[in-house]
């Protein structure tokens, strides 16, 4: 059967010598798998451009359930980037960003509001000039609302160190906690109520953005696994490296 939807490009990986396998994530499907054949010749019909992370689609596509590849009959860029591809921080951003999303979005069905989030929330970071640096923290925080698993924002003096393993804030922790614990921790609870529009806040260097992005990082793998080994992360820290 042949449909029409939108899709958020999370990977590709060359297959032979002229073709690509790539995960999207569809609006109607959920994630899907492509062959794509053809990308890498004088004569192909798609650009291997239009396969770059995160890049927002309208896709003509045959799906088969039967089948674990699916293919491809048109794709156009639906928002063409202005920002990510071109400038250092966000294409690492970018990247980083489309590997948590392979590794976590695995259901293979229609979610329109975690399409929705994840559609408006690049274009945002995309046209935004301004808390590029913090996006993918402020991104990691909303996701958990749609995947399932948002901390709890109990934060007071008394809790004010939080405790990754059970998602809250931990009187207890605070007790034995040193000064950079509470600081790391007062940060998250501030991210906690940041929106997109305003991600030029908390400020922050570059080593305490890291500190706090590895505590994110643990919440998840405590509460969703597959954020253990990200081959992105390094390039990232590295960039926000003091």
């Amino acid at each position: 059967m042949l449909y029409k939807t939108k899709g958020i490009v999370l990977n590709h990986l060359k297959y032979g010598d002229t073709s690509l396998v790539t995960t999207i994530y569809t609006e109607i499907f959920g994630r899907k798998t492509f062959l794509v054949q053809g990308v890498y010749g004088r004569k192909g019909k798609f650009r291997p451009t239009f396969f770059q992370p995160l890049t927002l689609l309208n896709l003509d596509v045959y799906i088969n359930p039967k089948r674990d590849l699916q293919r491809i009959k048109e794709v156009a860029i639906e928002c063409p980037f202005h920002s990510i591809p071109f400038t250092t921080i966000k294409s690492a951003v970018s990247l980083f960003v489309a590997e948590v999303l392979y590794k976590t979005l695995k259901e293979e069905e229609a979610n329109p509001a975690m399409f929705d989030f994840l559609f408006h929330a690049i274009q945002l970071f995309d046209i935004k000039d301004s808390g590029s640096a913090n996006f993918h923290l402020v991104f990691l925080l909303n996701l958990t609302k749609h995947l399932g698993f948002y901390p709890q924002d109990n934060y007071s003096e008394a809790n004010c160190i939080f405790d990754p393993a059970n998602g809250y804030f931990n009187a207890f922790l605070a007790s034995s906690g040193d000064g950079k614990q509470k600081y790391i921790s007062a940060l998250f609870h501030q991210l906690m109520n940041v929106t997109f529009d305003g991600m030029e806040q908390p400020a922050m260097n570059h080593q305490t953005r890291n500190a706090l992005l590895n505590l994110i990082i643990e919440y998840y793998n405590h509460h969703h696994g597959g954020l253990s080994t990200l081959n992105s992360l390094p390039v990232l820290q590295s960039i926000f490296g003091d």
